[in-house]
């Protein structure tokens, strides 16, 4: 939708007597709802608060008064007669998410609202107008990076303004009860990769750190009524808590680190390492990716973690990184899952069962999987696919809104994870740690070796996944666990594979290469399970899909059971997998013919009395049901780019009769060329204009109607004479391949 003063901007200086200025605005005098941002360009740094209100002359003078916004110099006030009360406030919401993970701004607003309301045209109408509104700030300089390119920031996929699924609101409900509670000392979370434990961490930190004026309930809905009563009783507990969010790995604490340094109350040294904890203690302590803390086993270096022991007059051999939380805190939360514990330093799960039987300790499970589109279905396919308990009965396991692919042509993978990336961005390939790292210390090395093909490891160790090389490289668990990825290409080492006559798959201790990742691991079977949380933690880094290598032919084959599999097929030009199977092309079963409309001389249903022998066909999709009604044709230009993408090739079934209106119709008319297929062929959507008679209905008018972004693209009418030269050839059913696609 292309929206063309559909609001305006307005500017003003945010002085003392912002009355003078705003009483001559439309909207100041009807009481209608607007949103506004103020900022300060020039304080170091830019600090910026966006707010929505009906009475914007009462809202300002309130700020004015507001010792935490004097400084604040310049207000744009964005306005439309569209706008209603359920609009602005999604329109604030956007652009304080936006804003934050834009980076430019230090934002002075306190967290949201819990929920994600909808509401009527939501994604029809307000949503491109909020598009069109990021548009004209960034054309202003008060934004400046695109809407996609923040989308992939680490910046906005943790801020602390994300609204929260039902099961993280349940989980800080529980912690803030918890907090409030003189018995409950500790509280753990747990879920799976994915479920949004670290999201709220940091929304949990910027909750406890704003302070109580900075709050406006009245966003809040009537079902958060309780959230607004536990705020304010923790805001007297706990007026400036003193806090620290410990997190074990440094590549990912850094990243926290940098989030902190862009919020209003939060600074990055809030964000700490377990050693650290041995020098000051705390209200509370917050963990993330708790399943990371460690024991003294294994360490790349033990002198920290001595040195730290006996600050806290803890004896080093006894006791771990667990009881420096516990000593060092009033209150303690875990974010835990046993299945990313990785090596033998991390503390055993048995640890945290004793700790969550404690009577002192409360806990509740995170289980919607925020990150991998697949859902549920696709984590309960890896945990079953990994213990060999696949379902026997299901056949390859099919997701609708997740591609899960095997590659068996490596090159192949690395080529298409490179297209991944430059369409949707962060894109990555990974791998067990089956190879020494040798590049580390000689970066003329190539690491991986699989038959003739070389890649190289990570060059970095920190924020290697946003680092300048990093698509030229292969990320191991301990530079990709806690981050997201668009797609990512999961290589599965000579360390792992599967054993056909016992079912199941099994590890080689003397092909994995993590010295501390085996250090005090005496047998095949000790090791299984890290290797197990390793490969099942690297396949939920991938939020719209995984693809796998196996370098193991019998768990290749195990795998290729179950996961649909991709040969030495070509990848279409829109970046996806053709999914050929080895069945055989069998005509209106699994393939449909493919006309070349384009090409098209005759009337379409000469060209259909061509014998199946010599048609072309094609194959689609398994879930496709087809008849003989059925075809393909490729459909070329931008008139329909809004439903069909240019050169996408679509299923239509023979038109025989009924209304065709409000549908997406192949037509066909002799005396007209189609400026994008330069034939007598056209797909557009139909819409009629009828008449009735004694004879009954006849058509006055037919409208072939564009679905674009380009506003050149104009409706074609046909009327009287016209009509007689007009057929409609087929109804469009979907588009089956997008860009180049043989069979």
């Amino acid at each position: 939708m292309r929206i063309e003063r559909e609001f305006d901007i307005e500017q003003f200086s945010f002085g003392s007597r912002p009355a003078e200025d705003l009483y001559g605005c439309w909207f100041a005098k009807e009481l209608w709802p607007v949103v506004y941002l103020l900022d300060n360009q020039s304080g170091d740094p830019p600090s910026a608060y966006v707010g929505e209100t009906t009475d914007i002359v009462s809202r300002f003078n309130n700020h004015l008064r507001h010792r935490g916004k004097q400084h604040l110099t310049d207000a744009y006030l964005i306005s439309s007669t569209r706008f209603n009360k359920s609009a602005t406030l999604d329109l604030e919401a956007n652009l304080i998410k936006y804003l934050s993970g834009d980076g430019k701004y230090q934002l002075l607003n306190a967290n949201l609202g819990l929920a994600n309301h909808t509401y009527y045209q939501k994604e029809k109408i307000y949503r491109p107008i909020f598009h069109a509104v990021w548009d004209e700030m960034r054309k202003r300089g008060i934004a400046r990076h695109s809407l996609e390119h923040i989308n992939n920031s680490d910046l906005f996929k943790y801020s602390p303004y994300k609204s929260l699924s039902t099961d993280q609101v349940k989980g800080l409900m529980l912690i803030m009860r918890s907090l409030l509670h003189d018995e409950h000392r500790n509280i753990v979370i747990e879920g799976t990769a994915g479920t949004g434990k670290s999201i709220l961490a940091v929304f949990l930190f910027k909750l406890l750190n704003t302070p109580i004026d900075d709050f406006r309930f009245a966003d809040f809905g009537p079902e958060e009524k309780e959230v607004y009563e536990l705020v304010v009783r923790l805001k007297e507990i706990f007026p400036k808590p003193k806090m620290a969010l410990v997190i074990p790995m440094e590549s990912f604490r850094r990243t926290v680190g940098k989030i902190f340094r862009h919020v209003n109350g939060l600074k990055a040294n809030m964000v700490i390492g377990p050693n650290d904890l041995s020098r000051q203690h705390y209200d509370i302590i917050v963990v993330d990716e708790a399943h990371r803390l460690k024991r003294r086993l294994g360490l790349s270096q033990y002198r920290p973690f001595d040195q730290a022991s006996e600050r806290l007059g803890f004896d080093k051999y006894m006791h771990t990184e667990l009881d420096w939380v516990l000593k060092q805190s009033n209150k303690a939360i875990f974010f835990y899952d046993e299945f990313q514990s990785i090596k033998p330093a991390d503390i055993p799960s048995e640890v945290f069962d004793l700790l969550k039987r404690q009577p002192d300790t409360r806990s509740e499970y995170l289980n919607s999987q925020m990150r991998v589109r697949g859902g549920a279905k696709y984590v309960d396919s890896l945990n079953r696919l990994l213990q060999g308990k696949p379902p026997a009965d299901e056949g390859k396991i099919r997701l609708e809104n997740y591609d899960f692919k095997l590659f068996t042509d490596l090159p192949q993978l690395v080529a298409h994870i490179k297209k991944k990336d430059r369409g949707q961005r962060l894109a990555r390939m990974v791998a067990g740690f089956a190879w020494p790292w040798l590049s580390k210390n000689n970066p003329d090395i190539d690491d991986i070796h699989i038959g003739t093909h070389r890649l190289k490891w990570n060059s970095v160790s920190v924020d290697w996944i946003n680092s300048p090389n990093s698509l030229n490289e292969v990320g191991c668990i301990h530079t990709t666990q806690g981050y997201d990825l668009n797609y990512a290409g999961v290589i599965f080492g000579p360390e792992i594979g599967y054993d056909k006559a016992k079912g199941q798959i099994v590890v080689r201790r003397e092909n994995y290469h993590d010295r501390n990742g085996k250090v005090t691991v005496k047998t095949d079977d000790q090791l299984k399970p890290f290797i197990l949380h390793i490969y099942q933690t690297l396949m939920l880094r991938g939020i719209q899909g995984t693809y796998l290598y196996v370098c193991d032919e019998a768990l290749r084959d195990y795998f290729a059971q179950f996961i649909p599999v991709v040969g030495a097929e070509e990848v279409t030009m829109s970046g996806e997998v053709k999914d050929h199977s080895e069945t055989p092309l069998i005509p209106f079963e699994n393939s449909v013919p493919l006309y070349d409309l384009s090409a098209a001389a005759g009337d379409f249903s000469e060209q259909q009395q061509v014998s199946d022998d010599e048609k072309e066909f094609i194959r689609v999709p398994e879930s496709v049901r087809v008849t003989e009604d059925h075809f393909a044709c490729r459909v070329v230009g931008e008139s329909m780019n809004k439903i069909i993408p240019n050169g996408a090739v679509c299923l239509f079934k023979k038109y025989q009769g009924g209304s065709r209106n409000g549908l997406i119709v192949l037509a066909q008319h002799t005396d007209r060329q189609d400026v994008d297929f330069g034939s007598q062929y056209t797909v557009k959507e139909y819409h009629s204009e009828k008449y009735q008679d004694d004879e009954g209905w006849h058509h006055q008018a037919i409208t072939l109607m564009p679905q674009s972004d380009d506003p050149s693209y104009q409706p074609l009418r046909l009327a009287d004479d016209e009509l007689s030269n007009f057929s409609v050839i087929g109804i469009f059913e979907r588009v089956l391949w997008q860009g180049d696609h043989n069979s």
